[in-house]
Protein backbone atom coordinates (compact mmCIF):
# COMPACT_ATOMS: atom_id res chain seq x y z
CA UNK A 1 0.00 0.00 0.00
CA UNK A 2 2.84 2.15 1.35
CA UNK A 3 4.64 1.63 -2.31
CA UNK A 4 1.52 2.75 -4.21
CA UNK A 5 1.01 5.66 -2.64
CA UNK A 6 4.95 6.77 -3.04
CA UNK A 7 4.17 5.85 -6.93
CA UNK A 8 0.74 8.11 -6.61
CA UNK A 9 2.66 11.23 -5.52
CA UNK A 10 5.49 10.90 -7.82
CA UNK A 11 2.85 10.89 -10.27
CA UNK A 12 1.38 14.14 -8.85
CA UNK A 13 4.47 15.63 -8.63
CA UNK A 14 5.66 15.01 -12.53
CA UNK A 15 2.75 16.03 -13.50
CA UNK A 16 2.28 19.48 -11.50
CA UNK A 17 6.27 19.98 -13.02
CA UNK A 18 4.87 19.16 -16.32
CA UNK A 19 2.23 21.70 -16.07
CA UNK A 20 3.73 24.47 -13.84
CA UNK A 21 6.18 25.40 -16.81
CA UNK A 22 8.90 23.53 -15.63
CA UNK A 23 8.33 20.91 -18.48
CA UNK A 24 7.86 23.40 -20.94
CA UNK A 25 9.33 23.72 -24.24
CA UNK A 26 12.40 25.61 -24.78
CA UNK A 27 12.50 27.94 -27.73
CA UNK A 28 14.41 25.79 -30.74
CA UNK A 29 15.59 28.78 -31.92
CA UNK A 30 19.39 28.78 -32.17
CA UNK A 31 22.50 30.65 -31.76
CA UNK A 32 23.17 31.89 -35.54
CA UNK A 33 19.58 32.49 -36.13
CA UNK A 34 19.42 35.24 -33.81
CA UNK A 35 19.54 39.36 -35.27
CA UNK A 36 21.48 41.42 -34.04
CA UNK A 37 19.04 44.19 -33.65
CA UNK A 38 16.99 43.37 -30.61
CA UNK A 39 13.85 44.66 -32.30
CA UNK A 40 14.08 43.27 -35.43
CA UNK A 41 14.50 40.02 -33.00
CA UNK A 42 11.58 40.77 -30.47
CA UNK A 43 9.30 40.77 -34.23
CA UNK A 44 10.80 37.59 -35.13
CA UNK A 45 9.63 35.81 -32.01
CA UNK A 46 5.99 37.39 -32.12
CA UNK A 47 5.59 36.50 -35.75
CA UNK A 48 7.38 32.85 -35.55
CA UNK A 49 5.37 32.02 -32.29
CA UNK A 50 2.18 32.44 -34.44
CA UNK A 51 3.41 30.24 -37.11
CA UNK A 52 2.89 26.51 -37.05
CA UNK A 53 5.57 23.95 -37.35
CA UNK A 54 4.45 22.09 -40.47
CA UNK A 55 6.56 18.58 -39.41
CA UNK A 56 5.08 18.98 -35.63
CA UNK A 57 1.82 20.51 -36.07
CA UNK A 58 0.88 21.47 -32.92
CA UNK A 59 4.17 23.24 -32.29
CA UNK A 60 5.21 26.94 -33.05
CA UNK A 61 8.24 26.98 -35.30
CA UNK A 62 9.52 28.74 -32.58
CA UNK A 63 9.36 25.83 -30.60
CA UNK A 64 10.24 23.49 -32.98
CA UNK A 65 13.68 21.83 -33.33
CA UNK A 66 12.55 20.11 -36.93
CA UNK A 67 14.82 21.68 -40.04
CA UNK A 68 11.73 23.11 -41.81
CA UNK A 69 11.12 25.20 -38.74
CA UNK A 70 14.26 26.67 -38.90
CA UNK A 71 13.93 27.30 -42.79
CA UNK A 72 10.85 29.02 -41.97
CA UNK A 73 12.22 30.99 -38.79
CA UNK A 74 15.14 31.79 -40.96
CA UNK A 75 13.10 33.23 -43.97
CA UNK A 76 11.09 35.18 -41.43
CA UNK A 77 14.17 37.09 -40.23
CA UNK A 78 15.34 37.53 -43.64
CA UNK A 79 11.98 39.16 -44.64
CA UNK A 80 12.40 41.32 -41.43
CA UNK A 81 15.78 42.52 -42.70
CA UNK A 82 14.75 43.38 -46.13
CA UNK A 83 12.23 45.62 -44.20
CA UNK A 84 8.93 44.19 -44.49
CA UNK A 85 5.93 44.67 -42.11
CA UNK A 86 5.41 42.15 -39.04
CA UNK A 87 2.01 41.65 -41.70
CA UNK A 88 3.92 41.75 -45.05
CA UNK A 89 5.97 38.63 -43.53
CA UNK A 90 2.98 36.39 -42.17
CA UNK A 91 0.72 37.18 -45.60
CA UNK A 92 4.30 35.97 -47.67
CA UNK A 93 4.22 32.86 -45.69
CA UNK A 94 0.79 32.45 -46.05
CA UNK A 95 0.68 32.52 -49.61
CA UNK A 96 3.79 30.02 -49.94
CA UNK A 97 2.01 27.27 -47.14
CA UNK A 98 -1.76 27.92 -47.02
CA UNK A 99 -3.25 28.99 -44.17
CA UNK A 100 -2.78 25.54 -42.13
CA UNK A 101 0.69 27.38 -41.18
CA UNK A 102 -1.14 29.85 -38.92
CA UNK A 103 -1.99 28.41 -35.27
CA UNK A 104 -4.85 30.59 -34.74
CA UNK A 105 -6.80 30.55 -38.30
CA UNK A 106 -8.73 33.88 -39.26
CA UNK A 107 -12.30 34.08 -38.37
CA UNK A 108 -14.13 33.89 -42.27
CA UNK A 109 -16.61 32.04 -44.23
CA UNK A 110 -14.03 29.51 -45.08
CA UNK A 111 -13.03 28.58 -41.45
CA UNK A 112 -16.92 28.90 -40.16
CA UNK A 113 -17.14 25.25 -39.41
CA UNK A 114 -13.87 25.30 -37.69
CA UNK A 115 -14.46 28.19 -35.44
CA UNK A 116 -18.29 27.01 -34.64
CA UNK A 117 -17.90 22.84 -34.46
CA UNK A 118 -16.80 23.33 -30.55
CA UNK A 119 -19.69 25.24 -29.82
CA UNK A 120 -21.93 22.96 -31.57
CA UNK A 121 -20.45 19.76 -30.15
CA UNK A 122 -21.11 21.86 -26.71
CA UNK A 123 -24.49 22.18 -27.15
CA UNK A 124 -25.35 19.05 -28.59
CA UNK A 125 -24.03 18.02 -25.51
CA UNK A 126 -26.07 20.25 -23.53
CA UNK A 127 -29.36 18.86 -25.21
CA UNK A 128 -28.44 15.16 -24.96
CA UNK A 129 -28.12 15.96 -20.95
CA UNK A 130 -31.53 17.36 -20.32
CA UNK A 131 -33.02 14.62 -22.78
CA UNK A 132 -31.56 12.04 -20.92
CA UNK A 133 -32.30 13.57 -17.81
CA UNK A 134 -35.88 13.88 -18.92
CA UNK A 135 -36.15 10.24 -19.58
CA UNK A 136 -35.93 9.33 -15.94
CA UNK A 137 -39.20 7.32 -14.92
CA UNK A 138 -42.06 9.71 -13.69
CA UNK A 139 -43.92 7.19 -11.91
CA UNK A 140 -40.79 6.35 -9.27
CA UNK A 141 -40.74 10.45 -8.69
CA UNK A 142 -44.97 9.81 -8.30
CA UNK A 143 -44.62 6.83 -5.52
CA UNK A 144 -41.68 8.72 -3.72
CA UNK A 145 -43.98 12.08 -3.32
CA UNK A 146 -46.83 9.64 -2.55
CA UNK A 147 -45.53 8.66 0.35
CA UNK A 148 -46.09 5.01 2.17
CA UNK A 149 -49.80 3.14 2.13
CA UNK A 150 -51.19 2.56 5.91
CA UNK A 151 -49.55 -1.28 4.96
CA UNK A 152 -46.25 -0.40 4.20
CA UNK A 153 -45.97 1.93 6.81
CA UNK A 154 -46.99 -1.11 9.04
CA UNK A 155 -44.18 -3.20 8.08
CA UNK A 156 -41.59 -0.20 7.88
CA UNK A 157 -42.55 0.05 11.50
CA UNK A 158 -42.03 -3.94 12.37
CA UNK A 159 -38.65 -3.95 10.54
CA UNK A 160 -37.56 -0.95 12.82
CA UNK A 161 -38.95 -2.51 16.00
CA UNK A 162 -37.05 -5.94 14.98
CA UNK A 163 -33.83 -3.89 14.43
CA UNK A 164 -34.23 -2.08 17.56
CA UNK A 165 -34.38 -5.55 19.24
CA UNK A 166 -31.48 -6.99 17.84
CA UNK A 167 -29.21 -3.71 18.75
CA UNK A 168 -29.57 -4.93 22.30
CA UNK A 169 -28.55 -8.65 21.67
CA UNK A 170 -25.34 -7.21 19.82
CA UNK A 171 -24.94 -3.94 21.30
CA UNK A 172 -23.81 -2.00 18.14
CA UNK A 173 -26.37 0.33 16.85
CA UNK A 174 -27.16 -0.43 12.88
CA UNK A 175 -26.12 -4.05 12.89
CA UNK A 176 -29.07 -6.72 12.10
CA UNK A 177 -27.12 -9.96 12.09
CA UNK A 178 -29.38 -12.77 10.95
Amino acid sequence: MMRFLKQYVFVLILAATASTGFGAAVHAVQPDEILSDPRLESRAREISGGLRCLVCQNQSIDDSDAPLARDLRILVRERLQTGDSNEAVRDYIVARYGEFVLLKPPFGTHTLLLWLAPLFVLVMAVVMARRTMGRRSPGAAAVAEQGLNAEERQRLDKILLEGAGDDDKTGSPGSNVS
